[in-house]
């Protein structure tokens, strides 16, 4: 599985085990809700910043994003 592909998984587990839509992680993350889905569905590449932005709004460490599914 490509790195793009997992953290986006790891962010929509993420997301779920909170129990937030992507509506709400957008509204947190300050972003599109469209662009949670993309990175969720491994459509678009992220830079470290919005990974941060988007950690903090999930309240993890930003490794969380990056863990290897096994």
């Amino acid at each position: 599985m490509r790195l793009r592909e997992e953290v986006g998984l790891n962010i929509r587990n993420l997301r779920n085990s909170k129990g937030m839509s992507q509506e709400q992680l957008a509204l947190a993350a300050e972003m599109d809700r469209s662009y949670i889905s993309e990175i969720e569905l491994a459509k678009n590449s992220v830079s470290i910043d919005i990974l941060e932005q988007i950690a903090l709004a999930l309240n993890v460490a930003s490794k969380e994003l990056l863990n290897e599914r096994r």
